[in-house]
């Protein structure tokens, strides 16, 4: 029996093999995009993910183009401002806050957030509207077999699918970039992350606030109110063992706890979603492509969530394989594509992963000494205005 055909198989369904399905459909392209696990839409279902996603800039074309940002708009929050406070003095307290204001190289915001719950119900329905895409969820990738002309995926339900361009979406530890034989440089921090949100009673008037104290920062994103209270998604660094103590510590010394890591900068905090943990690492696959395969967002490459970084990567990922394939639709998935793919990404993306990982060990620093260091850096980078713009620019992936 022939395989199915199809121009683009995506392998894997979350935020990023999702917003591929839905921009690769837009522009034309046959696309069957599958994930083992189906997508989670509700904040209340079992396994909902209850991170967030910070949109920044340049992502709102991609999202338009995709036919996405209409969907999602209503339910942004945007970001004007991106504090940062330090309060790695020997209290808890703010010691030095820096804002770094979008409008002083702008007029839009630097992004909009979002609950990664919300992002797949949107992108789901999107996908719906599409008849060239075709969403197969409960559904993985079991071998895959690439040849000059084509990959050939077998499916775990056994069928088969014979795709011009495979695309690995599936995650940092991705089967598609382990059946093609791509290895991946890792740096384990012994850190992980709590995800939740919370609601407070001092508004967050549309501010991204990073309170830098020891083991990682304590990052309040805005999302739009809840029952009436300010609201924001929450993303709390820590070494491994006190990340596991903390999530497993009863709700009211929990709120304590986040009350004095904040360092009570919005009021008493309010414990409005479950906890989630994640560990924390940074990851780059040594390569972008293979025959017929390239390899987007986790699977190409994992950093901790600082500066929103993880999914505008992803979607940087995306925008450059999709300008090279409709640039030249009839070569689409052929080796110079895939090269082209390579040499624009790779540079780029290793810089940021550099970048990143220095930037979350200057947030673990403990020592009292390293902590001042760390303050007395940020407010010189701040007070240069071409330093702090320039920043700014390069956070948004803006040249």
């Amino acid at each position: 029996m022939q395989p199915e055909t199809t121009d683009i198989l995506i392998s894997g369904g979350g935020v990023a093999g999702l917003t591929a399905a839905a921009a690769f459909g837009a522009a034309g392209f046959r696309v069957i995009c599958v994930d083992p696990a189906p997508p989670v839409t509700e904040a209340e279902a079992a396994g909902a993910d209850m991170r967030t996603t910070a949109f920044l800039q340049p992502a709102r074309t991609v999202l338009s183009d995709a036919g996405l940002w209409d969907r999602l708009a209503p339910h942004a929050a945007a970001l004007q401002i991106m504090r940062i406070v330090d309060a790695g003095g020997e209290t808890p307290e703010p010691r030095i806050v820096k804002d770094f204001d979008a409008g002083e190289i702008g007029d839009a915001p630097f992004g909009w957030n979002f609950p990664n719950w919300l992002l797949r119900r949107e992108m789901v329905a999107r996908i719906a509207e599409l008849p060239n895409v075709d969403l197969r969820t409960g559904i993985g990738t079991r071998d895959v077999l690439t040849r000059e002309g084509e990959a050939r995926v077998t499916l775990s339900d056994g069928s088969r699918i014979a795709a011009r361009l495979l695309i690995a979406a599936d995650g940092r530890t991705s089967p598609v970039r382990e059946a093609v034989g791509i290895g991946v440089k890792t740096i384990r921090y012994g850190q992980k992350a709590l995800a939740f949100a919370v609601t407070h009673p001092i508004p967050h008037q549309n501010v991204s606030t990073e309170i830098h104290r020891s083991g990682g920062p304590f990052t309040l994103v805005p999302l739009p109110d809840r029952d009436g209270r300010p609201c924001s998604a929450v993303v709390w660094m820590e070494r491994g063992p006190e990340a596991e103590r903390l999530a497993a510590l009863p709700v009211p010394e929990f709120e304590a706890a986040m009350f004095t890591r904040s360092a009570g900068l919005f009021g008493p905090l309010t414990l409005v979603t479950r906890r989630s943990v994640w560990p924390m690492i940074a990851q780059i696959a040594d390569r972008f492509e293979a025959e017929r395969t390239a390899l987007i967002a986790e699977a190409a490459h994992v950093v901790p969530p600082i500066g929103a970084q993880g999914l505008n990567m992803s979607l940087a990922d995306l925008a450059c394989l999709l300008e090279l394939a409709k640039a030249a639709p009839d070569r689409l998935g052929e080796r110079a594509m895939l090269m082209a793919y390579h040499r624009r990404r790779w540079p780029e993306v290793k810089a940021r992963v550099t970048g990143i990982d220095l930037l979350n060990r200057a947030s673990m620093l403990s020592p009292r000494a390293l902590r001042d260091l760390r303050a007395g850096t940020l407010n010189a980078l701040y007070s240069l205005s071409p330093v702090r713009r320039t920043l700014m620019r390069a956070g948004l992936g803006m040249r």
